[in-house]
């Protein structure tokens, strides 16, 4: 299938020479097996729970800009009442977050995370 020529360099190198379209083929050959790879360990990411498939309207609400507290807290089905409880925090102050009125501290916006089992690059 493949026409492949080798050689020794001078500095001793086993050296192969192939054609272009065998290149490609081969090159393509690895991509695909890293592909799959990735695939296969996102697979069991997702069997692990580690990871999660989002719906596509809220990848959407997130891209748009839509405060990403608001988002994941509907996506849990939590009301902000209970995510506030959960996270230990008032609810008017979550209120303020999801506004955009008051930035959380980095300490709250843990808490919040920790709620919606998120991790904190989620929602900042």
């Amino acid at each position: 299938m493949y026409q492949i020529v080798t050689f020794t360099s001078p500095s001793g190198d086993e050296m192969v020479v192939m054609s272009a379209a065998d290149y490609r083929i081969l090159v393509e050959a690895v991509e695909m097996a890293e592909d799959v790879a990735a695939f296969d360990e996102v697979k069991k990411k997702l069997a692990a729970g580690e990871e999660e498939l989002l719906p596509s309207e809220m990848v959407h609400r997130l891209l748009d800009g839509e405060n990403r507290v608001v988002v994941w807290r509907e996506h849990r089905g939590m009301t902000a009442k209970e995510l506030a409880e959960a996270a230990g925090i008032t609810q008017p102050y979550l209120s303020q977050i999801e506004t955009g009125k008051r930035d959380g501290t980095v300490g709250t916006m843990k808490k919040i995370a920790a709620a919606l089992k998120v991790g904190l690059d989620d929602i900042v």
